[in-house]
């Protein structure tokens, strides 16, 4: 009997794949552990008002918490992808979850704020291990169908951070911060998961550390110039995006609970019905932008968001979470479109341009929870809610990119 494609069969040997193959198995692995990462490190944004009560933090501390978390994982992602790039590591996968489950575990018993700072910072190198690598893993196995590959990915890590706040409002808020060290089991899960994906990893890694479908990566003919001012334009784009983000996944329930009154566990909800918009959002973006161009995706993805963001922080509570929903469909296609164009734009430095991106958008996540926390001990949460609704105005600079899109898909367009 044959196997699927891209995985091994019941005699060990690695089933060969063809160029235009996409090995839908591995995606869905990956797109588990995606969840499975993603869901335990926003568990810890999720318990920030236990945190908060039990700790007697401030915002600031809060700021600090996610800055720690945040700056951790962005710091080391594109180190990561440089090494990987050369070295290729098809077992460092479960080694990062290693390192998120040991967080956890700190996380749950940590006597003090500093404790709980090395717990997190913990998470963080777990997830720049994990991103870069397994953003390699998802290319080769995408058969082409490189935004439909990422999409399945990061919908996974959307989905994942979807689930958090359901972890914290269920099972954490009720039994208490030591039931953090119940979640080991699903860091458990992963590791075994990641141990599978990385046999496959190793069996398709072509000699010389070229990877299966590298001889049809298109390969845009852009000066240096130009490629660095792309690049320049999608980091701009990364930190409108996480900016805004950030100021609804960190500080959401708070504004929830301070404007309208509700209580913990209705905040965590809406949070939920939030994050699961985002995920909704990242697994059309991917589709969209192979059919009609990665960069018409960023054009309306984040621009776009702007009319229903504006009015975010003068609607009652209704309105609140119809808006939230919108803008976490329509800003979340951003960023598997910034990704994959990033990576047309560079070819052959998938792991490094993965890092970079994937730790920028954890930077400017860690940087923006921060500066919102000193602005809101300033100020008050529906100031910087006012204040962060004209990021999205930042889009505007998707005009300067160039069009770098394959011919493949130029051919779907004109179809």
């Amino acid at each position: 009997m044959s196997s699927a494609p891209g995985v091994t069969t019941s005699t060990g040997v690695a089933t060969p794949l063809r160029p235009e193959e996409t090995a839908y198995r591995i995606l869905a692995a990956l797109g588990l552990c995606h969840l499975l990462n993603d869901m335990l490190q926003s568990v810890i944004p999720a318990v920030y008002p236990i945190l908060k009560s039990s700790y007697h933090l401030d915002f600031a501390q809060i700021g600090l918490i996610t800055l720690t978390v945040q700056l951790t994982a962005s710091l080391l992602q594109p180190m990561v992808g440089l090494f990987t790039d050369k070295r290729p590591m098809p077992y460092s996968l479960p080694v990062g979850m290693a390192f998120t489950l040991a967080g956890l575990l700190l996380l749950s018993v940590a006597p003090s704020f500093l404790m709980i700072l090395c717990a997190v910072a913990l998470v963080g190198v777990g997830s720049s291990v994990f991103h870069p690598e397994s953003s390699r893993v998802v290319r080769m196995a995408s058969g082409g169908r490189h935004g439909l590959a990422q999409s399945i990915f990061q919908v996974g890590g959307n989905f994942g951070t979807s689930l958090g706040p359901l972890l914290a409002a269920f099972v954490v808020l009720p039994a208490g911060q030591r039931s953090i060290a119940w979640l080991s089991a699903f860091a458990l899960v992963a590791i075994v998961v990641m141990t599978k994906v990385g046999h496959w990893y190793k069996a398709h890694r072509k000699p010389g550390g070229r990877q299966r479908g590298s001889a049809h990566e298109h390969r845009p003919q852009l000066s240096s110039r130009t490629i660095g001012l792309s690049l320049g334009i999608l980091v701009a784009l990364v930190f409108s995006k996480f900016f805004y983000l950030v100021s609804l996944t960190s500080y959401y329930t708070f504004f929830l609970i301070q404007k309208f009154h509700v209580s913990v566990q209705t905040a965590q909800i809406y949070l939920f019905v939030f994050l699961g918009a985002v995920a909704a959002g990242t697994i059309i973006g991917g589709p969209v932008g192979d059919r009609i161009g990665r960069k018409y995706v960023i054009w309306v993805s984040i621009l776009g968001v702007l009319p229903f963001s504006l009015p975010l922080p003068y609607v009652n509570l209704f309105w609140t979470g119809i808006l939230s929903v919108i803008i976490g469909i329509v800003l979340a296609s951003a960023f598997t479109a910034i990704v994959v164009y990033a990576q047309d734009l560079v070819p052959g430095k998938v792991g490094a341009v993965s890092g970079l991106f994937f730790g920028l958008a954890f930077g400017m996540g860690g940087i923006g929870a921060a500066l919102l926390g000193e602005l809101a001990d300033a100020t008050s949460i529906t100031f910087v809610y006012k204040v962060c609704s004209f990021l999205p105005a930042i889009g505007l600079l998707t005009a300067f990119l160039p069009n770098i899109e394959p011919a493949r898909a130029r051919a779907k367009q004109a179809n």
